[in-house]
């Protein structure tokens, strides 16, 4: 039999997430709905005399308290100031609540679709939210969340893969040298863009994690807030040829720099992010892998078509990374 330990989620049906948000005083309906999530656990409730809320569990031993309540004080901070971002419900003087071994959140429930990226009113107003995010993340820096490294996004991924044996044995050599040319260059490149400003990111804003609605912005899901640079949070909206990522790039800053100022030697650091983000979601992978949830979604990860593609991308970014920095036009 799986342990706990093995198995995070073991015996949250909806039974024990009714429970759990019971003891908050609210009274269920019974409706209990398993939304799209992997790291954490978000259930949709149905509330008897009141609109449902969102639910979520968080993955046990990931963050401590202190960093959930960090990034809840982050996420209330922006919507007080106009952000337009889902913030956990304050209930009974907290946001963070316990029931015996889990602890999670309630939430508003936020309709909405993924931003049409190539449009340039679109990327107009998600840069005017990113610059009131950052003008305000430049308040202050976060104590307890991590901090946008080389060593916690690359290295450790790297680490995690090599020794895990997820590999194919043929690849494992090929991999490692790749890797170790990857971060050279990566390391490199974040020297030639220092000193860096770091602020309080959103730091996962890809569009999956915002919902457009009533042509306006919605921002959600900020468990991966951390201190870094902003480029950290628009990189992720480009795509493309270098001529069109320049073009949507100029539209995001003519909305960000109304609120914050965009420093351009950030733009050296996009293909090193991404280089970084391969080894992370790979390793991220690898690291949940006893979680049952991740073997049913991506049952292709295991196998060894999986890793020579990887290979691939590997070379590919290793090539990007040598060339000109994509330029702001």
């Amino acid at each position: 039999m799986k342990s706990h330990s093995q198995q995070p989620y073991l015996g949250l049906d909806p039974q024990r997430v009714i429970q759990a948000i019971e003891t908050l005083g609210l009274r269920c309906d019974g409706r209990v709905l398993a939304l799209n999530s992997y790291e954490n656990r978000v259930f949709r409730i149905g509330i008897e005399d009141g609109a449902p809320r969102v639910a979520k569990f968080y993955r046990p031993a990931r963050w401590s308290d202190a960093a959930i309540l960090e990034e809840h004080a982050f996420t209330i901070e922006l919507m007080e100031n106009g952000v337009s971002v889902v913030a956990p419900d304050r209930l009974h003087g907290q946001t963070l609540h316990h029931d015996d071994d889990l602890r999670f959140a309630l939430f508003a429930l936020q309709g909405g679709h993924a931003p049409e990226l190539g449009r340039a009113d679109t990327l107009r107003t998600l840069g005017l939210s990113l610059g009131r995010i950052h003008a305000l993340g430049a308040r202050s820096a976060f104590e307890h969340r991590p901090e946008l490294s080389i060593e916690r996004f690359g290295e450790e991924p790297v680490d995690t893969l090599l020794d895990g044996d997820w590999l194919p044995p043929e690849l494992e050599a090929n991999f490692e040298i790749l890797t170790e040319a990857v971060l050279d260059q990566v390391e490199a490149v974040f020297e030639r863009a220092e000193p860096l400003a770091e602020i309080r990111l959103h730091g996962d804003c890809h569009p999956g994690n915002i919902l457009w609605r009533g042509d306006q912005a919605h921002f959600v899901d900020l468990d991966d807030c951390m201190n870094g640079p902003a480029i950290q949070d628009l990189w992720m909206l480009l795509s493309g040829s270098v001529d069109e990522q320049s073009e949507q790039l100029r539209w995001l800053l003519e909305g960000y720099e109304v609120f914050a100022r965009f420093d351009t030697r950030e733009l050296g650091l996009i293909e090193a992010l991404r280089s970084l983000r391969l080894l992370h979601f790979n390793a991220w992978i690898a690291r949940r892998w006893h979680d049952p949830a991740f073997p049913a979604a991506f049952p292709w990860f295991a196998e060894p078509r999986h890793w020579e593609q990887v290979i691939g991308q590997l070379q590919e970014q290793l090539a990007l990374l040598q060339e000109p920095t994509l330029l702001r036009v």
